[in-house]
């Protein structure tokens, strides 16, 4: 196996973590003790807001009506996609029944939380698209109440053509809250929101760890890093395209990894050629954001066999993981650690960003090894129910009975037991 890197990413910095840990702690603290008013500080103080924090019925269609015709236009195209995609999903979540032995009925049900938190990024970029899938997914897996947040901006609030997303996608209340302070209030309930059962959706560093904080008294969709994308390239791949595609994912952060793995050196190295002539034309802030990602963060990976570039993916688990190779029905059926697949020249992670369909929550830093991304089983508990009859009962006492008290579990027994005398009577 030769497996060879023509670019290696920087060792990471020492971790800033435990400041950001210690930011969070503090600020979900106040905000738990004083409500409401400890919110209002911290987005006066950090988003510079002090105006309404709930967008009103008025405001939302003022905000509806100001958005271009064309951008509302795509914006439905973009939710259409997702909703059909999210009911599929839900299609295959079953109900059963089933006879285990003769008279004991178990069965599995299908329940929807009872409210969600969706969180929808704002600061450098307005991102439409997160508000589209969170919103439109728990929509559709019939969650009863959902509230939305996101960083409102000085004098202005949150942009318009988020807030016609979240309307469009059904958001039962909007807050002009981000950060830390957003997170929190859906999470505990204020300014009108159902306290959250799940919070969902993309965030800085410290929207991850105030979720991560709370999660155990709430739910929440993944725990989450710096988004991260893989292209696989062989000799058929264009070097400018794959460029492209590795750029416009670096352009989300100096901290987003990009990785292209391919057993074409002539691909490599046409790639690296063009790579950084790419992102030289993007505007700022995307310009410096790109730049220190693929000076810092991206590797150029140069494999033998395909098998070898499968298992360096698989070994990555990338958030997003792109195939522009020959046989992709190989490349679908081999790849097995990845949030979303993108197969072919025809599409690409932009795509799935905007407006494909499959949902753009996805996991990061690895952890597509054990977990998927967002969808509308993260909206649903799938919980159990059993009955049995006096035969059934009899039986499931006895055996019951016997193997608590080999464990120690007199109580168990006793109560297995409870059941032959019933029987008895």
């Amino acid at each position: 196996m030769a497996i060879s890197y023509l670019k290696q990413a920087q060792p990471r910095p020492a971790s800033e973590n435990s400041d950001i840990r210690d930011t969070v702690a503090v600020m979900l603290a106040n905000i738990q003790r004083e409500g409401e008013d400890a919110a209002r500080r911290y987005a006066e103080k950090l988003d510079g807001w002090n105006g309404p924090i709930v967008v009103t019925e008025a405001q939302r269609r003022a905000a509806c009506n100001r958005v271009p015709g064309q951008l509302k236009e795509d914006i439905r195209f973009a939710h259409a996609n997702i909703r059909r995609f999210a009911e599929a999903q839900k299609a295959t979540l079953g109900e059963c029944e089933v006879e285990v032995i003769p008279g004991l009925i178990a069965g599995q049900k299908q329940i929807p939380v009872s409210s969600a938190g969706c969180y929808v990024p704002g600061g450098r970029y307005s991102h439409i698209a997160s508000a589209l899938m969170t919103i439109t997914t728990a929509k559709v897996a019939g969650v009863p109440h959902i509230t939305a947040v996101s960083p409102p901006r000085p004098g202005s609030g949150i942009p318009d053509a988020i807030i016609y997303a979240m309307d469009l996608c059904g958001a039962d209340l909007i807050l002009n809250l981000g950060g830390v302070q957003g997170i929190a209030a859906m999470a505990h309930g204020l300014f009108g929101a159902e306290a959250a059962d799940i919070l969902v959706g993309p965030g800085n560093s410290y929207v991850a760890e105030a979720k991560r904080m709370l999660f155990g008294a709430v739910g929440i969709d993944m725990f989450a890093g710096p988004t991260d994308s893989l292209v696989i390239a062989d000799h058929t791949a264009d070097a400018e395209t794959v460029a492209w595609d590795l750029v416009s994912q670096a352009e989300h952060g100096a901290d987003s990894p990009v990785w292209l793995v391919t057993t074409s050196q002539a691909l490599a190295k046409a790639v690296l050629d063009c790579a950084q002539t790419f992102i030289d034309q993007l505007p700022e802030p995307n310009l410096s954001a790109a730049h220190r990602a693929w000076s810092e963060r991206a590797e150029v990976i140069l494999c033998d066999t395909r098998e070898e570039a499968a298992q360096v993916a698989d070994r990555y688990a990338p958030e997003h993981l792109q195939v522009q190779a020959e046989d992709l029905e190989w490349w679908l059926g081999r790849l097995t650690a990845y949030g979303s697949l993108f197969l072919g020249k025809e599409t690409t992670v932009s795509f799935g960003d905007k407006t494909s369909g499959p949902n753009h929550v996805l996991p990061t830093s690895g952890a597509a090894r054990y977990t998927g991304g967002l969808s509308v089983h993260k909206f649903t508990k799938t919980v159990t129910w059993q009955r049995c009859n006096a035969a059934a009962s009899h039986e499931l006492a006895q055996r019951t009975a016997r193997i608590s008290r080999m464990e120690g579990m007199e109580g168990h027994a006793i109560a297995a037991e409870r059941r032959l005398q019933t029987e008895s009577a």
